[in-house]
């Protein structure tokens, strides 16, 4: 079976991986580490989803293969996201869409999947209209496998450029028109990396086209 991409639902949560499935860090505003650790608010977390859907859209997508769930992203303008006004470098601006989230199992980092994630979410939102695009990035190694933020050399290998220095969160942002040319199938995309997997060679993921494939949208 190929692997595909699905939106973020409240009957999806269970198939984000510990402890994401049960993580409302970034939307309940508490003043917690901002790191990966056990966490027991997966009614929190329902709530969200069905909150942001109805009100704004789809917050997120994740990637299967063969019905097993490989990574995640997640996104949503950030009011959404309390948290995010106590971030170090400061809030996200209100005309942006913040990329909360990006996680990517260990056994396929080194596939180019964390790339298809940022681009499956890049493609919604330019085809709802969306213009600017801001996550906080890590500036440091140590702590980087705790983390959901995505790494500043990976944000700025995408195009993002710092918004607010900052020496380990830094804000990076992305104007969403200055994206390159886009690709037609994202599924095709995919395909390349499940080929990847299996011999184990480094095939670059281009970008995807935002009008195109309406499979991914489900």
């Amino acid at each position: 079976m190929a692997r595909r991409i699905r939106s973020l639902k409240v009957e999806r949560i269970a198939d984000l991986p510990d402890p994401c499935c049960a993580c409302a860090l970034w939307e309940t505003g508490g003043r917690h580490p901002l790191r990966c650790e056990p966490a027991q608010a997966r009614a929190e977390l329902v709530a969200w989803v069905e909150t942001v859907n109805a009100e704004w859209g789809r917050c997120g997508r994740i990637a299967y293969e063969n019905g097993e769930p490989l990574g995640f992203v997640k996104y949503a303008p950030p009011r959404f996201f309390p948290h995010a006004a106590m971030m170090p470098s400061g809030a996200p601006d209100a005309d942006a869409v913040l990329i909360a989230c990006l996680h990517v199992e260990p056994d396929v980092r080194e596939t180019g999947l964390d790339k298809v994630l940022l681009q499956a979410a890049l493609r919604d939102l330019v085809s709802r209209g969306e213009r600017v695009v801001e996550a906080y990035g890590s500036a440091g190694s140590a702590e980087r496998e705790l983390s959901p933020l995505m790494p500043v050399e990976f944000l700025l290998r995408q195009g993002f450029a710092v918004a607010r220095p900052h020496p380990t969160t830094p804000l990076m942002r992305l104007e969403l028109k200055s994206l390159a040319t886009w690709t037609e199938n994202i599924e095709a995309v995919l395909e390349a990396l499940q080929i990847q997997r299996r011999v184990g060679e480094r095939i670059p993921a281009p970008l995807v086209s935002p009008m195109r494939d309406k499979e991914t949208q489900r």
